[in-house]
């Protein structure tokens, strides 16, 4: 088997980032998805409302 076939350093970036950063990159895309839930479930819903009451 050769190391050809598999280039290493194609995939490792110029300036690799920190595990620090990468976790708070990650934070911050995971708060801002779970905001965007939170306001999806606050907000009125007048058909699910309406399919509610007629039940």
């Amino acid at each position: 088997m050769s190391q050809e076939a598999v280039p290493e350093q194609a995939a490792v970036p110029a300036q690799p980032k920190g595990l620090l950063q990468q976790m708070e990159e990650l934070m911050a895309a995971l708060n801002a998805d779970l905001s965007q839930l939170d306001a999806e479930f606050s907000a009125p819903r007048a058909a699910s409302t309406e399919e509610s009451g007629s039940a």
